[in-house]
């Protein structure tokens, strides 16, 4: 299978279910939101950016399952293939007329990543990599930054919503951050920092309480595009794993020193 040739399908169907997004932005309504839990919110709009993008992928994929965040009425997981997908990731930011969002495609086979896709709406910028292929962004070639300091690093993060029992530590990791970088950023969508880890936009990102469908594109864009991604304090699993660190590399032992101290 040319998953560098399928690849460009997925970035059609992703801007596809963009167009959808952006239209429905301008005369989005509040009373349609729906909570999912605890600072956890859902519209209309995820739940139909999410069907589109299912019936698209299993027509160009027929054998391959799904891992969806809003949970399509027969999107279920498969064996070898299957897309990790989040219709909306930035929900709270669209909701609240915030310009951060995107949408999120991933084909993992096996334990194996092997596309990404991430497709901004508002700056219309389509983040692709596939497998050993390299990463692009609107087919221009990314490459993560070249920082070797942490001093001299721009960091992103995401803040907890719920889970609450490690926030001292997080906070403790944080504050080591906010005086030994040049900055930290909290952009509110898990695929858009990963992309710009990807971009070299930003030097890192790390979070925790994330879920696969957040972070599996990104994770392939930063790797394609000559990162590391691991979990806090070891290798781990990024994916499934629920905490992420991924960097340029040159910054990588630095940022997990870093977290050793408080996680």
């Amino acid at each position: 299978m040319d998953f560098n040739q399928l690849s460009f399908q997925v970035a059609d169907i992703a801007r596809q279910a963009g167009q959808f997004i952006r239209q429905e932005a301008a005369n989005f309504d509040l009373s349609r939101v729906q909570s999912k839990g605890l600072h956890d919110m859902v519209s209309y709009v995820d739940k139909q950016s999410e069907k589109m993008l299912v019936d698209a992928l299993r027509q160009l994929l027929p054998e391959a399952g799904f891992i969806t965040e809003e949970g399509t009425e027969g999107a279920v997981r498969a064996e070898d293939l299957n897309w990790i997908i989040d219709p909306l990731d930035g929900t709270t930011n669209f909701i609240h007329g915030q310009p951060a969002y995107c949408v999120s495609v991933a084909l993992m086979q096996q334990q194996a990543l092997v596309i990404g896709v991430v497709y901004e709406i508002n700056q219309d910028e389509c983040f692709r990599a596939a497998r050993g292929a390299g990463a692009f962004c609107n087919e221009k070639p990314i490459r993560v930054s070249a920082t070797d300091d942490l001093h001299d690093s721009l960091i992103a993060t995401g803040f907890p919503y719920y889970k609450f029992d490690k926030l001292d530590g997080y906070l403790q990791i944080l504050s080591s951050f906010m005086q030994n970088t040049q900055g930290i950023r909290r952009v509110g969508s898990a695929a858009l920092d990963l992309a710009y880890v990807a971009a070299g936009r930003f030097d890192a990102y790390f979070e925790f309480n994330i879920n696969s469908y957040d972070v599996a594109a990104g994770v392939l864009l930063v790797l394609e595009a000559g990162g590391r991604v691991t979990q806090f304090t070891e290798d781990g699993d990024p994916i499934f794993g629920r905490e992420v660190v991924a960097s340029n590399t040159l910054l990588h032992n630095q940022l997990q020193d870093t977290i050793r101290k408080y996680w």
